[in-house]
Formats: structure tokens, C-alpha cells, sequence
């Protein structure tokens, strides 16, 4: 496999299969990664991978803490920018509507669909979890090389024959998080990611998001 069919073949993954990934496989994943671009040298990420009990013990976590609090705890680090404007605002839109039709979930069963949001917070039943700590006291730049880390990951994850789901809506419980994990005052959990062998017979894992054709969003010049 080469880097483009890499690209072209990453998906959000949300269905896997009951299959383990070894400690010795996770360790050479992790270690290749640390190839990705790094401003500085600065390699400003920590890693927290979770499998069996111990992924099972965050889930019982997210769990109660969501039954108490259903929209999640407050941060100053929101998922997403508060009024959207488009046309962002509309491809996020498009894009749960697409997962939502692909699995049958029509828009006014919303039961159904809360049920299947819920599922993150099990990683998709993924085998292994991964969570990407941070230093607030890093800056913009920092944040994106940790992005440019993911997606190195992601990308060998393919190579593996792996899928990846990255998540970011743990961030509705970094406090929760942080306590479990007992991170360092400056330290807190800026996004998690389900890692596993993907069920290629589950729906959900035929969606492919639609992206923006390159005159939307690229200026050419002096060519």
C-alpha cells in the first residue's frame, strides 16, 4: 500500500470487529509514528493507549458520568466553534445526515440516534483506545503538529490493515478524565481514538464523507 491508496482508503471506522491488537503490534504503530512532523522537534503529545479492563474502566466512567450530565462537563476547548457559519456549518451537517441514513435512522427517531452517538463513548467496540494528551500551556502550532501525529497514525493504521475513528467528543469529559488519569495540572485529554480491525459488512463503514472540490478551497497562482 502506498501513501495515496492510504489517504483514499481512511474512513471514520465506527463498527469493528472482536479481534485484539498486541502489545508489540501497538508499540511498533506508536513508535513509527513518531516520524510525523514536529515543529521545533518539540513532539508535544502524550499518548495514553487503553485495552480490556482498562479501556472498560473509562467506559463504566463515561458512562456515569454522562447519566448525571447528559450534555457533558464545560471547557474553554469546545469541539467545534460556537455559531458555525457556513459553509462549514452545513457540511457537518451533511455529513450526520449521511451516517444517519446509511444505518436507517431517520431524522425524527431521535432515541435511535442518541443510542447510536452513545456508542462513542464505547469506541465503537474498537480493541484498543487511544488518548492524545496536551500541555495547555502549548501554543496553536503545537496543537497542529499533535494533528499532523494522529493523522501519521491513521495513515499506518491503513498500512496495518487497521481503521481509526478519531473522537473528539471526549472532550465532554476532560475533567472527568483528567482525574482518572491522573494527569499533570497543565496537562489535559484534547481527543481520543478507537483503533481496531474494521467490520467491512457493518453499513456505517460504507459512509465516505463528501469533501470540497478543489476550486472551493484552493488558489492556484503563478502556474
Amino acid at each position: 500500500m502506498d501513501v495515496t491508496e492510504a489517504i483514499n482508503q481512511r474512513i471514520s471506522t465506527r463498527a469493528f470487529l472482536d479481534k485484539p491488537i498486541s502489545y508489540a503490534e501497538l508499540r511498533d504503530w506508536l513508535e513509527t509514528a513518531q516520524r510525523a512532523p514536529s515543529g521545533g522537534n518539540l513532539q508535544p503529545w502524550r499518548v495514553i493507549a487503553l485495552a480490556g479492563d482498562a479501556k472498560q474502566a473509562v467506559i463504566d466512567l463515561a458512562q456515569a458520568t454522562l447519566a448525571r450530565n447528559p450534555r457533558g462537563e464545560k471547557t474553554d476547548r469546545p469541539i467545534y466553534p460556537k455559531d458555525l457559519w457556513e459553509p462549514h456549518e452545513a457540511r457537518r451537517r451533511k455529513v450526520g445526515e449521511m451516517m444517519y441514513e446509511t444505518l436507517g435512522i431517520p431524522k425524527d427517531d431521535r432515541p435511535a440516534r442518541l443510542q447510536w452517538f452513545a456508542r462513542n463513548f464505547r469506541f465503537f467496540d474498537a480493541p484498543v483506545a487511544v488518548f492524545f494528551i496536551i500541555d495547555e500551556r502549548m501554543g496553536h502550532g503545537q496543537w497542529a503538529h499533535t494533528g499532523m501525529f494522529m493523522q501519521t497514525l491513521a495513515l499506518l493504521a491503513e498500512e496495518r490493515g487497521w481503521g481509526t475513528c478519531m473522537q473528539e467528543c471526549w472532550g465532554m469529559l476532560r475533567d472527568t478524565l483528567k482525574d482518572h488519569f491522573e494527569l499533570a495540572e497543565s496537562e489535559m485529554v484534547y481527543c481520543g481514538m478507537a483503533v481496531g480491525y474494521p467490520d467491512a459488512d457493518h453499513p456505517v463503514n460504507s459512509l465516505r464523507a463528501e469533501r470540497a472540490p478543489l476550486e472551493e478551497f484552493a488558489e492556484l497562482k503563478g502556474f
